[in-house]
């Protein structure tokens, strides 16, 4: 599978490191059921089949992370994008 780095170019994803899903939103540490909360954020993930969006960490290249959305079916990388968005 090759990623594309939005600063390398396409890479084998051998360079990266998965951190997993990029989806989630981290609860608010202030909320009344933080605990709960925070348990589902941690311990509850879906493993979805298809288009998903996932957190890549380039360790064999720029050391940046990229938010990579891929089709997880047939492994596609439909877009790839810096963490908080372009630079």
């Amino acid at each position: 599978m090759r990623i594309p780095c939005p600063y390398c170019g396409a890479r084998d994803s051998a360079e990266f490191a998965y951190l997993g899903d990029a989806t989630p939103t981290r609860p608010d540490p202030e909320a009344p059921d933080a605990q709960d909360a925070f348990h589902d954020y941690v311990y509850l993930r879906d493993n979805p089949a298809g288009a998903h969006a996932e957190w890549w960490y380039h360790a064999a290249g720029c050391r940046r992370w990229v938010k990579v959305e891929r089709d997880t079916l047939t492994h596609v990388v439909s877009q790839a994008q810096f963490a908080g968005g372009a630079e």
